[in-house]
């Protein structure tokens, strides 16, 4: 009993490890904003990112054809835009609002993929939750705009990231991640440099940026990885709905950022929301989750 208790624990353990991973490697990615921007700081972690799974996955062995190409291509496009609009909204609004509003993609990804009546709760949880955190819910705050509208951006290519990928992972399998990075990484690059210039090359960030590529990519996807291996994708799901949770505590530890009782309130919904769709979804629905690449 007790190593089937444990065999269920670890890779719960393991996943819980991983969005902490995740949301540390945003609160350290933060750090390097005054000095090389969001942009320049997406720019580095996507580069060592594409080094780092290059290594692992060794992607130049896909076999590439004209059919595949054109998805793999848009799905790198939306990781890279998931990226790089995520972090221009953690310039003016806390990690954990920017999680819970980048949800909205994928939640509307799966609630749109179904037509039951108790989709509606969990539409009207989400958009309540949606309704505190923005301007027209009054919440306590005063969240920036323009930070709000990066990470809705970034929740709209986290959704095109799903549809995308799931044709890119049916192609390429594993490598197609890294081959989606290498994208990602061109196609942000070059924002980064006209923004930072230069300074992209300071020694001294090189450690952090690689530090940031790590904590939020190489290792949170090896272990997520391994959950995915060992847990149902239902339960899969469930628990990385949780992760607007932990970017609110990541961001209270690491950064300072006090959130209010309604911001908290409005994150919880977007949760359950999350929550029960995964749990009430149909079984032809519940198709193993893509990793998040934030």
């Amino acid at each position: 009993m007790s190593s089937r208790l444990a065999s269920t624990l670890l890779p719960v353990a393991v996943l819980m490890v991983a969005m902490a991973s995740i949301q540390s490697g945003a609160s350290l990615a933060k750090t390097l904003f005054p000095v090389i921007g969001a942009q320049g700081t997406t720019a580095l972690r996507l580069l060592f990112a594409t080094v780092i799974l290059a290594l692992i996955l060794r992607p130049w062995r896909a076999r590439l054809s004209r059919d595949s190409i054109v998805p793999l291509v848009l799905y790198g496009l939306a990781l890279g835009g998931m990226n790089l609009m995520f972090y221009m909204s953690l310039r003016s609004i806390p990690l954990g609002i920017a999680v819970a509003l980048e949800f909205a993609g994928p939640l509307s990804v799966a609630l749109f993929a179904s037509r039951r009546a108790i989709d509606f709760l969990w539409i009207a949880l989400a958009a309540l939750g949606l309704w505190l955190l923005l301007p027209l819910g009054k919440s306590e705050g005063h969240l920036d705009l323009t930070g709000i509208a990066y990470a809705l951006g970034a929740g709209v290519c986290w959704a095109l990231y799903i549809l995308y990928g799931a044709r890119t992972g049916s192609d390429h399998g594993m490598q197609g991640a890294a081959l989606g990075v290498m994208v990602a990484a061109l196609f942000v690059a070059p924002i980064g440099i006209a923004h930072a210039g230069a300074d992209l090359l300071r020694p001294e960030l090189i450690p952090v940026a690689l530090a940031v590529a790590l904590l939020s990519t190489a290792i949170p996807y090896s272990l997520e990885m391994i959950a995915l291996t060992r847990l149902p994708a239902q339960t899969f799901g469930t628990l990385m709905s949780i992760e607007p949770a932990f970017g609110a505590l990541s961001g209270l530890i690491f950064l300072g950022e006090h959130l209010s009782l309604l911001q908290w309130l409005a994150i919880l919904c977007i949760i359950l929301a999350s929550v029960g769709c995964t749990v009430t979804a149909a079984p032809r629905q519940q198709t193993q989750p893509l990793v998040p690449a934030d």
